[in-house]
C-alpha cells in the first residue's frame, strides 16, 4: 500500500505536562485545534502528556480504560477536526490487577475510531536515577504495527528506543514511520535522545516521530524535550526548542523507497548467523 500514499505531514506535540489533569487536556485541546488549523494529517502527543506528577494515588485516580472520558474526549476531537491523533500515553487499569497500570498509546484516526493500542514493553528501572517504572506500571506484551493513511505505522514508547531489536521487528512488520512518545529524564536525554533516534532511523531506514516532554515536573524530574522528526537518512526534520508548542514536517514515502533501494542494508543481513532478529 505504501507506494500509494502521497507526502504527508505530520506534527508533533510538545508539553509540559504537571499533575493537573484538565490543565493538561486544555494544552492538548488547543494543540489538535492549532495542527487541524496547519492542514496536517496527524498530531502525535508525548508519554503521560495528561499527567506527570509524583503521588502514587494521583496515577489511579487519573487511570481510564479505553472505553473512558479521555480516550472518547480525544475520539471525538479527531473526528470533529478531522485528523488523526496518538494519545502519546496515558494510566490505563490492569484488569486482574489493581496495584498496577498500563502504560498505553493510542493511535486514533480521522474518522474518530480506535485503529491501535500498544502498552510499554519495557520499562525504566534504573536504580541510579531512583526509578523503577514497574513498581507502578506493568508491561505489555504485543508488537504494534498498524496500516494508516500516512504510512504503515510502529508504535513504541519512551524507554523502548533502547531496544532495538524491537525496531528491527517493527520494520520486518513493515513499518515506515516509527512512534516513539516519550518524557525522556534531562540526566540521560542530554546524552542520548537524539543518537539513540538518528540510530534507529538509519539502521532501519524509517521516519522517527518522536513527540517528547520537556522541562521541570516536580522535585527533581524533568525531561529533556527535544521533539524531533526524524528522515529514513537520519536527518532531523523538524526539531522543538524548549517550549510547550508543535513542530511539523513531511513523510515522503518515494524517499524512504529511494534510501532503501539505493543503500539496500536490509538485503544485506545474514539471518543464519542471527536468526532472533
Amino acid at each position: 500500500m505504501s507506494f500509494e500514499r502521497a507526502p504527508a505531514r505530520i506534527g508533533l506535540a510538545q508539553v509540559n505536562a504537571r499533575a493537573d489533569l484538565e490543565a493538561n487536556l486544555e494544552v492538548a485541546y488547543r494543540l489538535v485545534k492549532q495542527a487541524a488549523s496547519e492542514g496536517l494529517e496527524l498530531v502525535a502527543f508525548p508519554e503521560m502528556f495528561l499527567h506527570l506528577g509524583a503521588e502514587r494515588e494521583a496515577k489511579f485516580n487519573v487511570a481510564e480504560p479505553l472505553d473512558g472520558r479521555l480516550v472518547e474526549t480525544f475520539r471525538q476531537w479527531a473526528q470533529q477536526s478531522g485528523i488523526s491523533i496518538l494519545m502519546g500515553s496515558h494510566y490505563e487499569p490492569v484488569p486482574d490487577n489493581p496495584e498496577r497500570l498500563y502504560n498505553t498509546s493510542v493511535l486514533i484516526d480521522a474518522s474518530g475510531e480506535v485503529v491501535a493500542v500498544y502498552r510499554k514493553l519495557h520499562l525504566f528501572d534504573i536504580p541510579a536515577l531512583g526509578v523503577r517504572e514497574s513498581d507502578l506500571i506493568a508491561p505489555g506484551d504485543e508488537v504494534v504495527a498498524v496500516d494508516h493513511d500516512v504510512a504503515r505505522i510502529g508504535l513504541t514508547i519512551c524507554y523502548d528506543l533502547r531496544f532495538p531489536e524491537l525496531y528491527r521487528l517493527l520494520t520486518a512488520q513493515g513499518a515506515e514511520l516509527i512512534l516513539v512518545p516519550s518524557a525522556f529524564f534531562l540526566e540521560t536525554g542530554k546524552d542520548h535522545w537524539l543518537p539513540l533516534l538518528r540510530a534507529r532511523a538509519i539502521e532501519n531506514q524509517v521516519y522517527l516521530a518522536a513527540p517528547a516532554q520537556w522541562g521541570w515536573h516536580y522535585g527533581r524530574r524533568s525531561s529533556f524535550g527535544q521533539s524531533v522528526l526524524i528522515d529514513p537518512w537520519g536527518t532531523v526534520l523538524a526539531s522543538a526548542p524548549e517550549q510547550t508548542g508543535l513542530i511539523s514536517g513531511t513523510l515522503d514515502l518515494a524517499r524512504l523507497r529511494s534510501i532503501r533501494e539505493r543503500l539496500p542494508s536490509w538485503q544485506h543481513r545474514r539471518l543464519e548467523l542471527y536468526p532472533a532478529s
